[in-house]
């Protein structure tokens, strides 16, 4: 179960609107979250942005929790003479989940209009052979009945498009349901783990934050572990459940905790970080599992830095992530967290040290 706090960030970041490209809410908050707590804020010339918790050990190596704000979404692309809106596709989406989806765009002067992607009713397809869908061919309307109008309304070429899906509790907080968990996730989690850790003294310099387009090839990754560098590398992420048929063999199964990601399009996993990460999710009494996918994370970026950052991932499962209905576990969160606080606990210049010897060493 989440904490009441938890749950708060939760709804107000899932619920804040940031495109890759265009993440100015997500990273205002997270600007203004930090210096509430008076501590030093990083950021790159991208909008990446991290918060750092400076230790008192003159020796401190650099420890940085990283998680990505940009989530998918759409940009006007075109307006048509009749009012109707084209849209460009930014990040990885699935068509089949967007006719007559309700959306939210975001005008010149930060109003949000309210409309949904157009949709053909059965009676005029009968006879017609449908294909998948791809976004060029669709229509968003959002009420106008002409260019001039939507233009007057603030609507431009480039204008930031979202699903509008509110955040929602289930099952009595066993799981949630919203919008851009991959990777507000990662946010949160931040949030949580600093929050706890605030005040107490690590032997480490604690970098916590999150990057820029990640959902468009890990650019903020590269920029931000570049301008930090950091000894060791955490890249907090939300990867696709794969147990909606009730397939218990398959990898990726909700509720089932923590993932080892030993491999993904992006990185191969060092065992030895992997040995670590068991070993902590073990101490910590919370479930785990292997995880594999065709996907990647900041990970991918990060672990090939200036002459290559330690990098581990620490991701959960979520279902139907890059669209608006994910719904995620809360127990994954938490056993998540748990290992997640266990490590950084553990952690200390001895034990980077000994992570960090190469395996023919």
């Amino acid at each position: 179960m989440l904490t009441l706090f938890e749950r708060k960030q939760f709804k107000i970041l899932s619920e804040l609107n940031a495109i890759s490209g265009q993440e100015d809410e997500v990273a205002k908050y997270l600007f203004q979250y930090f210096n509430g707590l008076g501590l030093p804020i990083v950021t790159d010339n991208l909008g990446s942005i991290f918060a750092l918790k400076k230790s008192k050990n003159k020796d401190a190596k650099k420890i940085m929790i990283i998680g990505h704000m940009d989530e998918i979404g759409f940009i006007v692309s075109e307006i048509t003479s009749n009012g109707m809106i084209k849209l460009a596709g930014v990040g990885g989406i699935n068509t089949l989940t967007l006719t007559s989806q309700r959306l939210k765009l975001k005008t010149r002067d930060g109003r949000y209009l309210l409309g949904a992607i157009d949709a053909t009713p059965p009676h005029l397809l009968k006879g017609v052979t449908q294909g998948v869908p791809t976004i060029d061919t669709m229509f968003a309307d959002f009420g106008f009945s002409s260019k001039i109008e939507a233009e007057t309304q603030g609507v431009y070429l480039g204008a930031m498009v979202v699903f509008d899906a509110p955040f929602q509790v289930l099952n009595q907080g066993k799981r949630i349901l919203g919008k851009a968990f991959d990777n507000r996730y990662s946010i949160v989690m931040g949030l949580s783990v600093l929050k706890d850790l605030l005040k107490k003294d690590l032997p480490y310099d604690l970098y916590i934050g999150a990057t820029v387009q990640e959902e468009v090839g890990l650019r903020g990754a590269l920029t931000s572990s570049f301008k930090i560098n950091p000894d060791f590398a955490i890249v907090l992420d939300c990867s696709p459940a794969r147990d909606s048929s009730g397939d218990v063999n398959e990898l990726g199964q909700l509720g089932q905790g923590v993932l080892l990601r030993f491999i993904d399009a992006s990185m191969i996993a060092r065992p030895t970080l992997l040995n670590y990460q068991e070993q902590m999710a073990k101490k910590a009494k919370v479930p785990y599992q292997y995880y594999q996918s065709p996907g990647g994370t900041d990970a991918g970026a990060v672990h090939k830095q200036r002459d290559g950052i330690m990098t581990l991932t620490h991701c959960i499962v979520a279902r139907s992530i890059h669209s608006p209905s994910t719904i995620l576990d809360t127990k994954d969160f938490y056993s998540s967290k748990k290992t997640l606080l266990t490590m950084l606990r553990d952690l200390d210049n001895k034990r980077l040290k000994s992570l960090a010897q190469k395996d023919h060493q």
